[in-house]
């Protein structure tokens, strides 16, 4: 620890964040990591991931909450004394924006992880923008780099290029940025399958020639800034993030900046509407790799977990009792995708044994989902069972009503809707910056696509291996709804990635869906005598035996619009044999719709309804008579 007049350091903790587009290697460096500083005991039993603790994380391969974990490194250029490292491991998809400016506010510094094939992605610009606009020192690290169609040089390039492009964007918002610091950027070329980092340039394809992450190790010591802090200021302690436990109830996880925290002291807690309350601190723990220790007192630069108080949330000081000096609050990005959530009313409801299904219970869960979700939002609706709610993207909403629905919950959920705001009275809708790489025979269909979504061609680039890049401005409505039909159109070869571009005058009316869709028109069991006779109609959803009722959509029509069908009907039994009368080799398997699926392919006029055991797409309004007259009232008051 050294001092000066007015600040001091603590030279045995770095707090860092590792940041990069989806699927490019943060959780597996991590592992490494963990595992080259022996942070497990040599018989524990490690699966690979750690850090992607969660079923949905381990499912999708993504991260979706920002976790801390720490390395205690002692090698060769820690100076002889252990040296912990806060690795905090953010997620690298936009939707989930809340999760990295928490994780960001906690870190000195960021090591900007990139594919060595894939370069720099629209994920990758979104996490260091709100790096450099934090002004964190940035580590270049290229993984991957053993891949057979590595292209290293041209990585580094265009990285290189989109942070110039960043802090030149950045330069009226943040106006002290230092430019020449943000270029000045070492990197590291690594592999974190295989567990080997190198400073030297390995040829494309080839693995570093260093034997171990030793080179990152020393880059993070050297290039991250060590916590400085006022050696006379009162305690500061920030919440960054919420979690609980079973035996201590909610847990609030924070970075002390000044001061020391002890467990059993009394302490301010400066609240979001600025009240000061004086709390104890019940309990205090430090992680150690990927467990909870206890602890007896906090320095400045630790990020621990404090127990005890209950309320607190995201954003919220813990201060000195005596002379209370809070923190600025934490801002998030605004919202910009909604969906309504409501209780199941199908005619099924309440059929799963042991559901959730009251209105008390669901609107429990959404406000249980308020306290550590800082980028959603929770509205009232005209209707007491229904709550609108609010994100940054439709896999947010889509990931958060799949939790309930794991938790045992029944809802019935909206399609997905565009929050807009008015600007100098004119209606203003969030755009998207979409960045598609496509094979360029499929370059033709992917522009028609865009263009009927309101899409504008803002580059095209060539790069000659057969592969094109195109980057579009769209409306984040054109995007509901657009990643099946994406992949159908370029047979499932082409990557598509966005982030939010700030909003522009509405753009008009978007067709979604050509296609119409066939409903029940009675309830019953579907047979696959009426299954055979419907099947040139369009697409099943259902399979034969499945029970139905009425206004629940069974398949997707071939022509545009709605098609009521009867799909329960059975054969009328007679003494005359047939040979191909019982043939139902030739029925067409259905098409079986994850829960993305279904709200990407709901119309307005249509809901999603969700159960622990099946999710089914319905009308909103069930009865055909009604609906129609439904139709006319709106066509008239248009």
């Amino acid at each position: 620890m050294t001092e000066t007049s007015s600040t001091a350091t603590r030279t045995d903790i770095r707090n860092v964040a590792i940041v990069a587009h989806v699927d490019h290697g943060k959780t597996t460096i991590v592992d490494a990591m963990l595992k080259q500083t022996h942070a497990f005991s040599d018989h524990a039993d490690v699966e690979d991931r750690v850090m992607d603790s969660g079923d949905l994380e381990r499912e999708k391969g993504i991260t979706i909450l920002a976790k801390n974990t720490t390395v205690e490194y002692s090698g060769q250029h820690s100076n002889g004394e252990t040296v912990t490292i806060n690795v905090i491991d953010t997620p690298g998809h936009a939707d989930f924006g809340g999760e990295v400016e928490r994780g960001l506010s906690m870190v000195d510094g960021v090591v900007l992880l990139v594919d060595a094939s894939e370069g720099p992605l629209p994920q990758t610009r979104f996490v260091l923008r709100k790096a450099l606009a934090a002004k964190l020192p940035v580590i270049l690290v290229v993984n991957k780099v053993d891949r057979p169609d590595a292209r290293i040089e041209e990585v580094v390039s265009e990285t290189m290029d989109l942070l110039l492009g960043l802090a030149s964007d950045l330069a009226d918002e943040v106006p002290d940025l230092d430019l020449d610091a943000v270029l000045d950027v070492p990197v590291v070329y690594a592999s974190g399958k295989a567990g080997r980092a190198s400073t030297d340039q390995p040829a494309d394809g080839e693995i570093p020639d260093n034997e171990d992450l030793e080179p990152l190790f020393k880059t993070i010591m050297d290039h991250v800034p060590a916590p400085t802090y006022n050696p006379e200021g009162v305690l500061q302690a920030h919440v960054t993030n919420l979690d609980s436990s079973p035996f201590l109830g909610r847990l609030a996880l924070l970075r002390v900046f000044n001061g020391t925290l002890r467990k059993g002291q009394t302490v301010a807690w400066a609240r979001q509407d600025g009240q000061l309350k004086n709390v104890r601190i019940s309990e205090l723990l430090k992680t150690k790799a990927l467990d909870r220790v206890p602890a007896e007192e906090a320095g400045p630069g630790d990020i621990v977990a404090v127990a005890g108080i209950e309320d607190i949330t995201i954003g919220e000081t813990l201060t000195d009792a005596e002379n209370p000096d809070p923190l600025p609050l934490i801002t998030v990005d605004e919202p910009a995708i909604s969906m309504t959530i409501g209780i199941n009313t199908s005619p099924m409801a309440g059929r799963v044994k042991g559901a959730k299904v009251t209105a008390r219970q669901v609107k429990d869960r959404l406000d249980k989902e308020l306290i550590g979700n800082v980028s959603i939002r929770v509205l009232p609706t005209q209707r007491p069972d229904a709550w609108e709610v609010q994100g940054r993207g439709e896999l947010a909403l889509a990931i958060l009503v799949e939790q309930m629905r794991r938790e045992g919950f029944e809802l019935t959920a909206g399609k997905p809707q565009v929050v807009t705001k008015i600007v100098d009275g004119k209606v203003h809708e969030p755009i998207e910056y979409m960045t598609i790489d496509v094979p360029d025979e499929y370059m033709g269909a992917v522009t028609q696509l865009m263009a009927a979504r309101k899409g504008r061609m803002e580059t095209m680039t060539n790069n000659g291996t057969g592969w094109v890049r195109m980057e579009f401005r769209v409306p984040a409505r054109g995007l509901i709804g657009f990643r099946t039909q994406f992949l159908t159109e370029t047979r499932g070869a082409g990557i598509s990635n966005s982030y939010a571009d700030g909003f522009e005058p509405w753009a008009g009316d978007i067709e979604y869906r050509t296609n119409g869709s066939l409903i029940a028109d009675r309830a019953g069991v579907v047979t696959p005598y009426a299954m055979m006779n419907l099947q040139e109609r369009g697409t099943f959803f259902v399979e034969p035996t499945s029970e139905v009722y009425e206004g629940m959509i069974v398949g997707e029509n071939s022509r545009a619009d709605d098609m009521e069908v009867n799909i329960t009907k059975e054969k009328k039994l007679t003494n005359m044999r047939s040979a191909s009368a019982e043939s139902f080799e030739n029925l067409t398997p259905p098409r079986k719709l994850t829960l993305e699926e279904c709200l990407e392919f709901a119309r307005e006029d249509e809901c999603v309804e969700i159960t622990p055991e099946a999710i089914r797409i319905r009308k909103v309004i069930l009865d055909a008579h009604e609906r129609v007259r439904a139709f006319r009232a709106r066509n008239r008051a248009n």
